[in-house]
């Protein structure tokens, strides 16, 4: 499964492959209440076919108009804004008056796109550099702490897996949970040492580890880009990872499991080298509570937690958001 802007990539190298014009456009910069992020990206071609998003449909259609016209970014890359004034706003169904600035580039050189692509299928960070004097762009190795970059002369975006995801467990529920979280931009790391699960394991993209988890997570060395969820519901194995993932700077750990289940891994937990600080940060029982049954729904109730302390939400108390007890019981693999 693609991320929206990994899709844009993907449908603007095809289409300079066919010959066609390509404008990049990129979201550098939001005021008040837009509907992308700084790094969302739309790939518009020369007779108008467009490939991602960059406002929810609010300025597309602008867009694509001065893209067929070559009245925008014709011949080198150039930013503007949308939504500048109330009436701009309202023209272009910006809500609440928001405003997004975006660079728009026509894209000169296929293989800077090719590059990222190629960078992105090894699991790698790449940061694209684009002059916006000369339209020139080039590639260099990125890191997690790198961010999107823009000062009016230069345009630096960040491509890959800028999020990792650490699933112990390689059963049903860890398959959905592992599809979804590539979708959301993570690089996937499954780690089940059991014969019977490693064997079975066929998520493309992901990469799976058979060594005890509790050593995979000190060899990961996570960081805050990082999260780990524990879904064997075997404190064999989720104990072990939850003991050091929880000393770890990771944004996120969590572990399924009922209210008591719970309950009694964070006895367990409680008596090991672990500050109370430390057991606090344990989500569990882990995934808002949706009403979830099936494991794709459970997969999307655990992602959506994980998303939310991502984007620093506050979360309900776990009295509230706790997952029903026989729902997760009959996904423990």
């Amino acid at each position: 499964m693609d991320s929206v802007d990994l899709q844009v990539l993907k449908s603007a190298a095809a289409w300079l492959e066919e010959g066609h014009r390509v404008v990049l456009a990129t979201v550098t910069e939001t005021w008040g209440s837009s509907p992308r992020p700084p790094g969302a990206m739309l790939a518009v071609r020369g007779d108008g076919l467009v490939a991602g998003s960059v406002s929810g449909g609010c300025v597309e259609d602008d867009l694509i108009d001065k893209v067929r016209a070559c009245s925008l970014a014709a011949d080198k890359p150039e930013a503007t804004i949308y939504g500048i004034s109330k009436e701009d706003a309202q023209r272009f169904g910006l809500p609440c008056g928001g405003r997004l600035q975006l660079v728009l580039e026509p894209v000169k050189d296929k293989a800077t796109v090719t590059g990222v692509l190629a960078g992105i299928d090894r699991h790698e960070l790449v940061a694209r550099h684009l002059d916006m004097g000369t339209g020139a762009a080039t590639l260099r190795s990125a890191s997690r702490s790198d961010v999107l970059a823009f000062d009016g002369n230069q345009l630096t975006t960040i491509h890959g897996p800028r999020w990792r995801l650490l699933i112990i467990g390689a059963g049903q529920l860890s398959k959905y949970v592992a599809m979804m979280a590539q979708a959301l931009d993570y690089e996937v790391v499954v780690c089940d040492p059991r014969e019977e699960y490693a064997v079975t394991w066929d998520v493309p993209g992901t990469t799976l580890l058979r060594t005890m988890p509790d050593d995979v997570v000190v060899e990961l060395a996570l960081d805050s880009h990082s999260a780990v969820v524990a879904v064997t519901h075997d404190p064999k194995l989720d104990d072990l990872a939850l003991l050091e993932a929880l000393k770890s700077p990771a944004f996120y750990v969590g572990a399924l499991g009922s209210r008591l289940n719970t309950q009694k891994r964070r006895e367990r937990l409680a008596q090991f080298d672990l500050s109370q600080s430390e057991l606090d940060r344990l989500h569990g029982p882990v995934g808002l509570r949706i009403g979830s049954k099936t494991p794709p729904e459970i997969a999307v109730a655990i992602l959506a937690e994980i998303t939310a302390v991502r984007h620093e939400v506050p979360l309900l108390t776990v009295g509230n958001k706790a997952m029903d007890a026989e729902a997760t019981q009959t996904v423990c693999r």
